[in-house]
């Protein structure tokens, strides 16, 4: 089921639109403000959608919009947002976040599962604010914490590949960023980049051929291919270790994860307070996730003969 999620939601849209249709923060006398939010329903947003409904109770409907992994599709939903002059646009993941920076430089912007916000939006000097209609949550864990994970599980491999999608600026900087921790533990590390879908299968076989481990950041493409980095990891007798929860849960061993739900719940937060109090979302802090948890896809490691230390939590 999470593998299924993380297929349909790698590129999801949720939209707030305020009945009174101009001012983002209902009067004081307008009890009867309706909120109309679009989302589907990954662990992100059923986060957003529990604060939402916390906070603003029956004034919140719910609307599925989703852009099923295609980015002109996300394109046009979000074109679409605009044109109904919306209050408020949530995008789950890189993609849409960046199809509604562009469609839009007025309309308040939530990000959610973006992994790092300065990089996703080109910015400079980023320096946990944005400046522009664009915050949100990150979803990413410690990258030293993630080459902790490999260390401890797998001490005595000596070659490490990881697996990435050339076209997310995120797995870029992820690489970038563990590969001197992991060769700082003596590893030798060697990227391996597909463009798309077609030629994953491919670039995880040479990767499984050359390396004793895989790591793989947090990636959309990943996570919408990770059954068929599954169907030549296993047989290979290659073990993954994962960027995230849902990647892992589809392909990996184990993983530093954050908790998903959280980082939407916190996300819906800040949504009520551009909606309900008029919270200007240029100067939002990005927030991420408070706690990390060591996590361990129990299948995968019974089938590849990997035993745990016991403060690792069986992904559900």
């Amino acid at each position: 089921m999470k593998k299924l999620l993380a297929i349909l939601c790698a590129l999801s849209l949720v939209f707030a639109l305020c009945a009174c249709g101009e001012s983002a923060a209902p009067a004081a006398s307008d009890t009867a403000a309706k909120y109309t939010v679009g989302v589907c329903l990954d662990k992100a947003t059923e986060g957003f959608v529990a604060a939402l409904t916390e906070k603003l109770g029956d004034q919140v409907s719910i609307n599925v919009q989703n852009a099923s992994g295609d980015s002109a599709t996300c394109a046009t939903i979000v074109g679409t947002f605009v044109s109904d002059e919306v209050n408020l646009i949530m995008a789950n993941a890189t993609p849409a976040l960046q199809a509604a920076q562009a469609a839009t430089n007025s309309i308040p912007v939530l990000g959610t599962s973006i992994t790092e916000y300065g990089v996703a939006l080109g910015l400079d000097n980023f320096d946990g604010k944005t400046g522009i209609n664009v915050s949100g949550t990150s979803d990413l864990a410690p990258l030293d914490g993630q080459a902790d994970v490999l260390a401890e599980l797998f001490p005595d491999a000596a070659n490490v590949g990881i697996l990435y999608c050339s076209a997310e600026a995120n797995s870029k900087y992820q690489v970038e960023t563990i590969t001197p921790y992991l060769e700082a533990k003596g590893y030798h590390v060697t990227a391996y980049t597909f463009a798309d879908s077609n030629d994953v299968a491919a670039v995880t076989t040479t990767a499984c051929d050359e390396n004793d481990v895989l790591y793989i950041p947090t990636d959309n493409t990943a996570a919408n291919c990770a059954e068929a980095i599954h169907n030549v990891a296993l047989p290979a007798g290659v073990p993954i270790v994962c960027g995230e929860e849902n990647l892992c849960a589809g392909c990996g061993v184990a993983t530093l994860s954050i908790s998903y739900y959280d980082i939407g719940y916190a996300t819906g937060l800040m949504a009520y307070e551009i909606l309900a109090n008029g919270a200007d979302v240029s100067t939002m802090e990005i927030q991420y996730a408070p706690q990390f948890t060591k996590e361990y896809n129990a299948a995968v490691c019974e089938a590849l003969n990997i035993t745990v230390p016991a403060d690792y939590v069986a992904i559900g």
